[in-house]
């Protein structure tokens, strides 16, 4: 009996080595042809078929999602998922924003859960769209905005304070968003601005834009 208590003692010890030695992996950004992995802390750009930290290797990515070989299995995952069983999820959620062309970060995400691609700009102090996104996006700022006037370089123009009910890209989300709508097709891009930034965690890693949330 003592020798069965010792043997089944040595296994629990066993699967508890193993479950510790098995890496926390998460993708925290998602482009075409390469991933923002995160393994145990470690953040790194991979490229399909290169490998990053922990020997993990990025078999394939696109924008919904990447395949990576994890100690020699091959899974599919979305972004930001917890791969490892036995790990709680993070408190705090990430997303790491590789910079596009013309030196910009570009993110998709949605507005009141309708899709919208955004154009990062920390220089601008809240959302903004022009009258056509809004429209398309629902919202009837002509009556729930406040109207005022806005000095763009290509003049004074039109536009409304509205405050929109979500703002989400990857997974994080902010409700209650300041947006400004102006009139005309001024801005080209919806601009993710500081009303929403700042109220994430934001900085630049290398030619990364890392998002966190506070909580």
């Amino acid at each position: 009996m003592q020798g069965l208590k010792m043997l089944w003692a040595g296994t629990l010890l066993a699967l508890a080595g193993l479950a510790w030695a098995a890496p926390q992996v998460r993708v925290v950004g998602l482009f075409p042809g390469a991933a923002v992995l995160n393994v145990d802390g470690q953040r790194k750009l991979v490229k399909v078929g290169q490998t990053g930290p922990g020997g993990v290797l990025v078999v394939s990515a696109d924008s919904r999602g990447a395949v990576l070989r994890v100690d020699g299995v091959e899974r599919a995952y979305g972004l930001s998922r917890e791969y490892s069983e036995g790990f709680a999820e993070p408190s705090k959620r990430q997303l790491s924003i590789a910079k596009g062309s013309g030196g910009h970060y570009w993110v998709a995400g949605s507005v009141n859960g309708h899709p919208l691609q955004f154009l990062v700009d920390t220089g601008a102090s809240s959302v903004a769209l022009n009258d056509g996104q809004a429209r398309r996006l629902g919202i009837d700022y002509r009556v729930a905005g406040r109207p005022l006037q806005v000095s763009t370089a290509s003049g004074t123009v039109r536009g409304w304070r509205v405050s929109l009910n979500s703002v989400k890209v990857g997974d994080l989300e902010v409700l209650g968003v300041e947006a400004v709508v102006l009139e005309g097709s001024s801005p080209t891009e919806a601009l993710l601005g500081m009303s929403f930034l700042s109220r994430v965690g934001w900085r630049v890693e290398q030619d990364l834009l890392v998002l966190e949330s506070k909580h």
